[in-house]
This record gives structure tokens, sequence and C-alpha cells, in this order.
């Protein structure tokens, strides 16, 4: 290079990206992975993929395998589980590990990992141990050493996918981090965080579940795939994704409206003239199509639709903000609106003991 020319600035790098196995194809994060039931969901994924710019979601590979004509039809045929469905984009699969903390599964892990990776799951769950909150030292100590355990033998069955390194180690931090330190070692691709769910659903309390992810993420470096099992309330997604998180999922959006619950991004609404009164309005289809809120929310079908929008919509607000370098204003403003409309809610003290992102 002559002398006096600098040296040209390098582009700013893109945002963050997932890759899936065998092809070009990156999708955005951070990304929602809607619960899908194949047969039960009232939409196609085809519609999703449509109507809600859904690029992925997660199905439960263990209601599949338990069928038997199901499986053998697979197995006999090599149905591909991308056109079972009719979806193209990225399919995460369970294997089964909640079902199996209610109730005895007679299912061993290798077997449920490697029929997920022969129907050409994306990503390829194990057959971990879940470990609520309630669980003592001992016990979360002894599920964390057969989760690892189980995703070392899982490494030899999922050669399509990328197999989920997942997380556990239940209220305990420390645990919980040596599980990190502990799947990094055995050169995961993929890091999911398990058992979280119980710590969402006490009045958007974060501090637990953000530390559990800042503490991932410094052990993981800045470019893990960091998946939080069952994150998919609108309101706590953007902090979770400030902390480091980048892929979520839930059935949360069917949830809400079962309850009759309207959600938005600053929280949820099961009254008619609270909704009217905080002023938020919506852009998705439902909400233009029915303009009575009293009738919508008594419409469990229509809240289902509604709320997968508003999750959606969230993501891609969070986009946005990364794009922009605008994440602390979007956190400013959702706890600001969030606050006022919801004075008893534990987010916005929850957050500022975290200190800065």
């Amino acid at each position: 290079m002559s002398e006096g020319k600098s040296r040209p600035t390098p582009p700013p790098p893109g945002p963050p990206r997932l890759r899936l196995p065998g092809s070009d194809a990156a999708l955005e994060l951070p990304l929602f992975l809607p619960v899908y039931q194949p047969g039960k969901s009232d939409a196609s994924m085809h519609a999703w993929q449509a109507e809600y710019g859904v690029s992925g979601c997660i199905l439960n590979a263990f209601f599949l395998y338990k069928d038997r004509p199901t499986r053998e039809r697979f197995a006999a045929e090599q149905v591909d589980i991308h056109d079972e469905i009719g979806f193209s984009g990225l399919i995460m699969t369970d294997s089964g590990a909640y079902q199996g903390f209610n109730r005895p599964l007679l299912l061993r892990n290798r077997k449920i990992v490697a029929f997920q990776d022969a129907i050409g799951a994306d990503i390829v769950s194990p057959l971990d141990l879940v470990t609520p909150p309630g669980d003592t030292r001992t016990v979360a100590e002894k599920k964390l050493a057969s989760t690892i355990k189980r995703v070392r033998e899982a490494q030899q069955y999922c050669r399509r996918g990328i197999l989920a390194g997942v997380q556990q180690g239940g209220r305990f931090r420390d645990l919980r981090r040596q599980g990190v330190e502990e799947l990094m070692a055995l050169g995961i691709e993929y890091l999911a965080l398990g058992s979280l769910v119980p710590f969402f659903n006490v009045n958007h309390h974060l501090t637990f579940v953000a530390e559990v992810i800042r503490d991932a993420r410094a052990v993981a470096g800045p470019d893990m795939p960091i998946h939080v099992f069952g994150a998919g309330d609108p309101v706590e997604l953007p902090f979770l994704a400030a902390c480091g998180a980048d892929i979520f999922d839930s059935s949360s959006y069917g949830h809400y409206a079962e309850g009759g619950w309207y959600m938005t991004p600053y929280g949820a609404f099961r009254d008619a003239a609270a909704l009217a009164a905080s002023g938020i309005t919506c852009d998705c289809r439902v909400c233009a199509a029915q303009q009575d809120r009293e009738c919508l929310l008594a419409d469990a079908a229509s809240l289902r639709r509604h709320n997968l929008w508003t999750i959606m919509a969230t993501v891609r607000r969070i986009r946005s903000a990364r794009r922009d370098g605008t994440v602390t204003a979007l956190l400013a403003e959702v706890l600001e609106r969030h606050a006022r409309l919801f004075p008893d809610s534990e987010l916005p003290g929850s957050w500022a003991a975290l200190g800065p992102v």
C-alpha cells in the first residue's frame, strides 16, 4: 500500500444469524419458534409463514415417535419432517423431556435423538432432565450430570442436524455455569437453557433468568446461539435478548388466549376497559377485522392469532433495534409504558437491580 493512503474501513458486521445445516440459508436473530402441533394447530405452517413471517417452529418429536403408525411411516417412506408439515423453514424438535418430568416415558435418549435426526429436524434435542426450582442442590447436581452424559451420547446419533446442548442446574447459578462450561468442552454448536419457565411466571421478575443468560453468554462467547426454552411473553423478550439470548420458543400465544389474555408489547390484558384505556393499538388482521375488544377477548381462536402476531412483531422490533443500535432506547420505552400500565409489576425493579446491559 502506498504511503499516505489509509486502509479501507471494513464494513460493520451484519446482524447475527443462525445458519441451517446443509444449507447456505441463514436466519436473522433473534428468532421466535412457536410450538406447532401437526393436526392440532388451527393454522398450517404455510399460513403462519405468510401471515406472521414465521421462519422457524418447534414441535414435539416424542408425540410423533410414540404413535407407532406415524413412526413406521416415517421409517418406511423416509418422510422428511419438513414435507410432513409443509414447511421449508427451520424446524427444531423437542425430545419429550417435559413429558418425562411428569411421567415415565419408557424411552431411551439415543432412540429419540436418532429419530429426530432421521426425520430431518434442523435442531435436535436430547432427552434432558427437567430441573424445577424446588429441586435440592443434590438432585440438581445429579440431573445436571445425567443431562451432560445424555448430550455426549446424543452427539453420536445426531449426524444431519444441529444438536442442542441443554443446560440444567435448577436454581443454582454456579451449577448452571458449570453446565455451560461442560457443554462447551463437548464442542456443542447450539446452547439451550432449560427449566427457566417457572422463573418467568413470577410477576415478570427477571433477575434470575437474566443472570443465567448473562452467565451463559460470558462462558459461551459472542457467537454461540443461545436458546431460552419456554420464553414467549413479548414484554420480556427485549430484555432477554439484551442479556444475550438469541432464540425463544413457546406455546404462550395459545395458553394466554385460552385464559382470555390479549398480548401487547407492554403486557397482557384480560379486561376490555383496561385495554381501551391503555391506548395501545394493533395492526394485525384480527384487530383490524374485530374492533370490539370485548368480543375479541372472548374469542380464543382470534386471540391466538393476535398473540402470535404480537410476538413476531416484537421480535422484528428487536432485530431492528439491534441493527440501528437503539436497544437501550427500546428497553427504556417498554419499561416506561409497562410500569405505567402495570404499577405492581416487578419487571422495572428487577431489571434495575441487574445493572447496565
